[in-house]
């Protein structure tokens, strides 16, 4: 094993490791702590770009002990989770969509803690670009389907809900779907989670752009026409699916500690650009160009392409062709 890739191997070990035994009920572990104690992601890579050209034993050794400590503190040092995620009861009505919260109980004092939504927006003849921006954690958002409207959702909501809005930038319409910012508990290991499922219409060319913390996200985008697509994450997984490219179709990745693939089609032309950090990355049929870049076979005479930036703190990368 080349040296480069211990660290980051070690630190995908000790992730899955974490999430096996916390699914399991072996620990208990705390994942507010990732909030809390962020700076050790900072130490980890500092050690590891510090010692990145010193080959001996005792760097190794150095290097791993940081990773290794690093996680004892993650795993278990309790961090109350008043501190990030102080639990009250949140409420409202599905068809009441005021801010203001105390409207949203009945005269009964019932208060209401899950529900579901259904959003739509036209779609207006002779639009030909559209923006969508999403944004709230603890959710799994979902786009597979095409509709006739310009935009559809059904999202299911516990303990928190969505707002929808709709603007115009000039002509381009702007949706935006977000989890409302409210400091509610939300039960991250229930099955009754917060959910959006969405649909778009495949006309117009699509900017979207996703702020996620702790989330799922499952993107086909392969029927639709993606001129940019920007994703903002924590710690989530995030699988995605494209098509046939614009003339250039621009994928802009951020996360923290994250699970990220890709899918490219096959005969589309595609550069990968990584500032990565501890991440490990596999862009199986690529060649690469230079420090962190790497390019399928006929990119540069290509007239459409995909380009694609991951950049990730402890992060795993996936680029695959289908």
């Amino acid at each position: 094993m080349k040296s480069e890739k211990i660290i980051p191997g070690v630190v995908l070990v000790l992730l899955g490791t974490v999430f096996l035994l916390d699914n399991y009920n072996v620990i208990d572990f705390h994942w507010a702590n990732f909030w809390r104690f962020w700076p050790i992601f900072l130490i980890m890579g500092g050690i590891n770009l510090v010692f990145a050209n010193n080959k001996s034993a005792w760097a190794t050794i150095l290097k791993i002990s940081v990773v290794v400590g690093g996680f004892a503190l993650l795993i278990f040092v309790h961090t109350p989770s008043r501190y990030f995620f102080p639990h009250y009861n949140f409420h409202y009505n599905d068809n009441d969509y005021d801010d203001d919260d105390d409207n949203d109980s009945d005269s009964t004092g019932i208060v209401k803690v899950e529900g579901s939504s259904i959003y739509t927006q036209p779609f207006t003849p002779g639009v030909t670009a559209a923006k969508l921006n999403i944004s709230g954690g603890g959710t799994l958002y979902t786009l597979k389907d095409t509709t006739d409207q310009l935009f559809s959702a059904v999202t299911k909501e516990r303990y928190n809900r969505y707002i929808y809005t709709h603007t115009m930038d000039g002509t381009v319409p702007v949706l935006e779907l977000r989890m409302k910012d409210k400091k509610g508990h939300i039960d991250w290991n229930s099955d009754n989670g917060n959910s959006a499922d969405i649909k778009l219409n495949t006309r117009p060319e699509w900017d979207i752009n996703v702020k996620a913390g702790a989330t799922e996200l499952d993107f086909d985008m392969s029927k639709f026409k993606i001129r940019n697509f920007v994703i903002n994450g924590g710690a989530a997984s995030f699988h995605v699916k494209l098509g046939q490219p614009l003339a250039t179709t621009n994928v802009e990745v951020s996360t923290g500690v994250s699970e990220v693939e890709i899918k490219v089609p096959a005969n589309a032309a595609c550069q990968i650009t990584t500032n990565s950090g501890l991440s490990s990355s596999d862009f199986d049929g690529f060649d690469k160009k230079g420090d962190n870049v790497y390019e399928t076979q006929g990119f540069a005479a290509a007239t459409n392409k995909i380009l694609i930036h991951l950049k990730g703190g402890v992060s795993d990368f996936k680029v695959v062709k289908y």
